[in-house]
């Protein structure tokens, strides 16, 4: 009710003060692409106030009538002082020139950048593509998702891992958007290269305190990734030859300023590469591996007032292993695909509109053959989503957004099938689940005064489970004893919640600030592992009448300071989260033709610790230094004797060192360090021999540590000066993964030698680890 109140007497104030007021809105764009930019500020010069513009370009404040002179800074770009006389409402496009274009002996003047200090939100950081590109990376693949595992609270699923972890929460509880759709597995190569191409993605935004309402859905963080919209003046071709994989990119307009496109694609020839060594008489003819990539979006723009964008993205992976002489083939297909369609309108000077609707679609399938038995395993999950989100600026002190939004699931559960002989076995779990998701939300980002802004909202998400399905109660044993059948439609249970969220800021000066914040979300859909990566084989899960949906509690407090004119960024931030309702297999947990959902224990989890942020974001060296101590505990009553244990997810100490620096006009260094804790894990502690059998017991979850994970990374940068004759420039990469080449471990297993009978048998624990040193090198190609 209060919120109700105070948004009315936001409107009513806005409604009164009208006449004496106007506004400024429009969009902030690339000078060079047209491309709108995400999160660039305007303030007015002397007054101390100011607006962003929105994740899709979009600005507009309102002023009393009169001569202003305005600020305009975005990251990466050159900062602009903007003289506007407003007598009545404007509108007006505000361009921006990139500060790779800027002329070498032109000196210009850089202003404080201090948005980290200024803004209420807590654990927001915009990664720059350029940033990603320019650090080393495995096999010379630019990787966004493995950048910002080097920040401070989000840490690496393990070696060579896309997965990650933000805050002690698990893969499932990071809410990853491409283009407003849910992406749900973001590896390649069994999670070693994750599905963003560098070259197609415009911005990258990390959320992982304090999650805006318009986000849920998921406990620890948001990951909204936008691709490129496509250069709006010239065609222009981006292309890179690398190692294991090559890229082309194509963008321009498809009528200048009204229109353009942008294709991009990837793919890998491991297979091409190594086809020519596996002749027709070789036992494993026919095995190899690939990935391939395609993005894609247009935008038409039908009056200042309208903008229609289409995007799509479709991948695969394709894993094929062959043995002929053992009769033994694999075969493994899985990828996403995803479209996204959306609407900008801007309904008045102050309220903008985005409504948007999404399909995405996750498969998984494996199909194994060893002489005359076959199996069949598959799963996925699929959404249609429509939302819709306004932003209302009443002023420059509010800025109001509220919108709904609508999900319908269909979820796959890991079915299995397959013959042997004649004989046919059907799956007893075929059957599909279907559930609806709803959510309202409302927030406003108040600037009380020079020193307090608050950003508060509510969101309020429903999840209803829906037939067809057919629910079995089962005894002790497993053994069915009654049904119950749903028709299509009906609902099977329905859970749901308000989820507030709240951050305060207060500013000591205009170079230091205080931050809290408190957040309470609610996720209604799972990943169910064994393994803690991202691997294919996991299962997404929705609630249901057997599984809850998990809540948290985050509490968050930080303070941040600029130095040196805003040459340093620094902040420390110390958190605690609680979470609710957490899903693991059972002990002793092997697949089986069960409904997996009935194999599931419940218990609980929560982690806290402290992350120190230190960046250098000017001059000639640049790069940050990133630190988390944390703890991660779990909890279940049908685990580990019910006694807590530290998560797969645990690690003490996590540290990264990362570092650019520009050596010439043609040569450029980048180096990364990284840090931590090892894994926790469960080992055997004891052997012993059962009936002639030798078995092993193992220690309580997770009660071992692996060895500390470390490694840098090195690489070198070489960009020709460009000739005039010439209508491209490119750049050479150099580059070392792991240079000093750390064997850190991937998975520890036990091996026996000798032999029991006369008394000889040892066991010995072994390491087994992946990547030694790796050089690469990678040609870019701009024309």
């Amino acid at each position: 009710m209060r919120i109700c109140l105070l948004v009315l007497s936001v409107f009513f104030t806005s409604l009164l003060s009208a006449q004496e007021k106007v506004t400024l809105n429009g969009y902030l764009k690339d000078s060079l692409t047209g491309e709108t930019l995400i999160g660039a500020n305007i303030l007015v010069t002397g007054e101390g106030r100011g607006v962003q513009s929105n994740q899709y370009g979009f600005f507009s404040i309102t002023l009393n009538k009169g001569h202003y002179k305005l600020l305009i800074s975005f990251i990466g770009y050159q900062s602009k002082e903007v003289a506007v006389d407003l007598q009545q409402d404007t509108q007006q496009n505000i361009l921006l020139l990139p500060n790779a274009a800027v002329i070498n002996n032109v000196t210009v003047l850089g202003r404080r950048r201090d948005n980290n200090v200024k803004t209420a939100q807590m654990g927001k950081i915009e990664l720059s593509v350029n940033t990603a590109k320019a650090l080393p990376a495995l096999l010379g693949e630019v990787d966004v998702l493995k950048t910002l595992q080097l920040l401070p609270g989000v840490r690496n699923a393990g070696e060579g891992n896309a997965g990650f972890y933000v805050r002690g929460g698990g893969p499932d509880q990071n809410l990853i958007l491409l283009d407003d759709a849910v992406v749900y597995n973001t590896g390649h190569l069994f999670g070693f290269f994750s599905i963003f191409n560098a070259d197609a993605i415009k911005n990258v935004t990390l959320i992982k305190g304090g999650m805006p309402a318009q986000y849920g859905g998921r406990l620890s963080s948001v990951v909204d990734v936008a691709m490129k919209e496509g250069n709006n003046n010239k065609t222009q071709i981006d292309a890179g030859i690398g190692l294991i994989a090559s890229r082309f990119s194509i963008q321009g307009p498809l009528k200048k300023n009204k229109a353009s496109y942008m294709l991009s694609a990837r793919r890998t020839y491991v297979d091409m590469l190594t086809k020519p060594f596996i002749k027709k008489d070789n036992e494993f003819y026919g095995s190899g591996y690939y990935f391939y990539d395609l993005n894609a979006k247009m935008n038409y723009r039908f009056s200042e007032k309208d903008i229609l964008y289409l995007s799509g993205y479709f991948g695969r992976d394709q894993f094929n292993f062959n043995n002929s002489k053992r009769s033994f083939a694999i075969d493994i297909p899985w990828g996403n695909s995803t479209a996204t369609l959306r609407w900008n309108h801007i309904f008045s000077k102050k309220l903008f509109a985005n409504t948007t609707a999404v399909y995405n679609d996750y498969k998984f399938q494996l199909s194994g053959r060893q002489n005359d038995f076959n199996i069949n395993l598959s799963s996925g999950i699929r959404d249609l989503n429509l939302k819709t989100d306004f932003d209302y600026y009443p002023s420059p002190e509010h800025k109001l957004k509220f919108g709904a939004q609508y999900t319908f699931h269909t979820f796959l559960p890991n079915v299995l099938s397959g013959n042997q002989d004649t004989v046919v076995f059907q799956p007893n779990n075929a059957t599909k689940k279907f559930a609806n998701e709803y959510a309202v939300y409302l927030q406003d980002d108040w600037e009380l005064n020079n020193k307090l802004k608050l950003n508060m909202g509510l969101r309020y998400s429903v999840f209803q489970q829906v037939g067809r399905y057919t629910f079995y109660q089962r005894d002790a044993n497993g053994n069915k004893l009654d049904s119950t059948v749903y028709r299509s439609g009906q609902t099977v249970k329905a859970y749901g919640g308000l989820e507030p969220r709240a951050t305060l800021r207060y500013a000591f000066n205009e170079l230091s600030s205080l931050k809290a914040a408190v957040t309470r979300n609610i996720q209604y859909i799972h990943l169910v592992t064994n393994a803690g990566t991202t691997l294919p084989t996991d299962l997404w899960v929705p609630s249901t009448i057997r599984v809850q949906p998990q809540t948290s509690w985050q509490y968050a407090l930080g303070y941040f300071r600029n130095f040196n004119n805003g040459m340093f960024e620094t902040s420390l931030e110390l958190y605690y989260k609680t979470m609710n309702n957490q899903i693991e297999y059972r002990e002793g947990y092997t697949p089986s033709l069960k409904d997996p959902e009935e194999e599931f224990v419940f218990g609980k989890g929560w982690s806290y610790g402290a992350e120190i942020f230190i960046n250098k974001i000017k001059g000639r060296f640049t790069g940050w230094v990133g630190y988390t101590l944390s703890w991660t505990w779990r909890r279940f009553p049908d685990l580990n004797d019910g006694l807590k244990y530290p998560s797969r997810y645990d690690r003490r100490h996590d540290m990264s060192v990362v570092g650019t620096y520009e050596l010439s006009k043609k040569w450029k260094a980048s180096a990364v360090f990284v840090y931590g804790t090892g894994n926790a894990t469960s080992l055997p502690e004891r052997f012993y021999f059962t009936g002639g059998v030798l078995t092993q017991e193992y220690s309580r979850i997770n009660a071992y540590r692996m060895k500390p994970y470390h490694r840098m990374d090195i690489s070198f940068t070489y960009t020709p000066t460009p000739k005039k004759i010439r209508k491209y420039t490119s750049n050479w990469v150099f580059s070392l993964y792991n240079a000093y080449s750390r064997l850190n471990p991937y998975f520890i297993y036990f091996d026996q030698q000798g032999d029991a009978s006369n008394g000889t048998l040892e066991v010995k624990a072994k390491q087994v680890s992946l990547f030694p040193v790796i050089p690469a090198v990678t040609w870019n190609i701009k024309i």
